[in-house]
């Protein structure tokens, strides 16, 4: 819906129809193996998520993040949030990180997949702490749901969909990972405000394949990043708590340069193995 919203902008700009070609399945990498292979012409784009790059790194995929593609810009990123069962942790993430103390290898958290950011960012939050707590993979964030709220598992990581349950009643924020609270659950610490210096929103923004002519990435740059700022597509990121990571074609190949080091230190750091 999100990148819908930004072609449709970005096609009245550019005076020509721009079709968004959806390949779900494996980790979101069929798209940025589909560019890397395709002329430079700037015909064909790709969303590069940050899964696209981690699994690159974990194991040997058609094409390297930062050898094979043409930034053109960053747009947006994703609100996560923790959760736990209503009342299940009076004093929220602490009583979390308290009971996990006294009960090592027994408290057990959720998230959307092996090696997914929920996943990771959980795992690292573990090891910032010294806690031994169990992964359960589910196959999305209302098989989790169901499993938290029945009692399986004692706190479920993922998108901001997940606070409806909250809004409900039938469970309670234990934190959000973004820099700052989110304006829907003012309610929700901060991972920082928790004493943890990290932001994770795993930006994202379009690539082309490398070797595409500087003008015509600037021409499709303009025209994305026009969509961008407009209106209609930040009412579209306020739908879905998606913050505005807005960076240009060359700050983003900057960060697509710290994304990949820092994946690289964190797989090192987590003992991570392709799934």
């Amino acid at each position: 819906m999100t990148l819908r919203a930004l072609a449709e902008g970005a096609a009245r700009r550019l005076s020509q129809q721009v079709v968004v070609d959806n390949r779900p399945g494996a980790a979101n990498t069929l798209g940025a193996a589909m560019v890397a292979r395709a002329r430079p012409d700037g015909y064909l784009l790709t969303q590069l998520p940050a899964s696209a790059i981690r699994v690159q790194l974990l194991q040997k995929l058609a094409y390297d993040t930062l050898r094979d593609f043409t930034p053109v810009l960053c747009v947006t990123g994703y609100s996560y949030v923790t959760i736990a069962k209503g009342g299940r942790f009076p004093g929220g993430w602490a009583d979390f990180v308290a009971e996990a103390r006294r009960r090592p290898g027994e408290l057990s958290y959720g998230s959307t997949g092996v090696n997914g950011t929920p996943h990771v960012t959980m795992a690292e939050l573990a090891a910032k702490e010294g806690i031994n707590i169990i992964h359960v993979p589910f196959r999305g964030d209302a098989d989790g749901s169901q499993a938290l709220l029945g009692g399986h598992i004692d706190v479920m990581a993922g998108g901001s969909g997940l606070a409806t349950l909250v809004d409900g009643g039938a469970a309670q924020f234990m934190h959000v990972w973004n820099a700052e609270r989110l304006a829907r659950w003012p309610q929700a610490p901060t991972l920082k405000e928790l004493g943890y210096d990290m932001v994770v929103t795993t930006p994202f923004g379009l690539v082309a394949p490398a070797g595409v002519d500087p003008g015509v990435t600037r021409v499709l740059h303009d025209a994305f990043a026009a969509s961008a700022r407009s209106g209609e597509f930040k009412a579209v990121l306020a739908r879905y708590d998606m913050p505005d990571e807005y960076r240009n074609s060359a700050d983003y190949g900057t960060l697509l340069r710290e994304t990949v080091a820092r994946e690289e230190a964190l797989i090192r750091r987590l003992n991570l193995t392709a799934g």
